[in-house]
């Protein structure tokens, strides 16, 4: 995966990605396709990871692939959306407009979609090594947000344009920090942005 690096004018180094460095994989269980915008790598097992960001297109109604040990945090992006049934646990409807949702990646996740494909936000975490919260930052033309963090920093782009402190990121962009501190995220024109602060256990 080609990773470009910058830095902001605050002095902290950044990566940016783009569509061109996403890959497109198989679900685990073959089940759908997911597009993969970053993976940490896990610090002692090569076949982890300690955290993986994705985009899945979700076809039909089915299982969710299970991932003993991760923390998982969900939101659908577009489509109806879709029902969520955790090891028999009564649904959970989920649509554009419900926050993230969080479920442990063992449990077993059925799927049933309410009227046709979604595309959702996926978040994925090794419980035992980090946490992470997930967040949808909705900017107003000439709107601004400060957001901070100590761990990782990891904003992508849904929908407009916008700049954290004078980078720009774009649509279907991905910025990624580490120990950021402080950072003003704004937007002319009006944007949507998923922020995404992870730390370290």
């Amino acid at each position: 995966m080609g990773r470009r690096a910058g830095t902001c004018h605050v002095g902290r180094v950044m990566r940016r990605l783009g569509p061109s460095d996403y890959r497109d994989m198989p679900w685990k269980n073959g089940g759908g396709v997911t597009r993969e915008l970053l993976k940490l790598p896990h610090p002692s097992e090569p076949a982890r990871f300690l955290a993986r960001l994705s985009i899945a297109s979700v076809a039909a109604s089915g299982p969710f692939s299970v991932f003993p040990g991760i923390e998982r945090t969900i939101l659908v992006l577009e489509g109806a959306g879709m029902a969520l049934s955790l090891g028999g646990a009564p649904e959970v409807v989920l649509d554009p407009r419900s926050p993230p949702f969080v479920f442990p990646g063992e449990a077993e996740t059925h799927c049933r979609l309410l009227a046709g494909p979604v595309r959702d936000f996926n978040l994925m975490v090794e419980r035992a090594l980090a946490e992470a919260t997930l967040e949808v930052v909705h900017l107003a033309p000439g709107g601004t947000r400060t957001v901070a963090g100590t761990g990782s920093l990891v904003l992508y782009g849904v929908a407009g344009r916008a700049e954290l402190s004078g980078a720009p990121l774009a649509r279907e962009e991905t910025l990624w920090l580490e120990a950021p501190g402080p950072q003003v995220l704004r937007s002319d024109e009006g944007a949507t942005v998923i922020a995404i602060h992870l730390t370290r256990r």
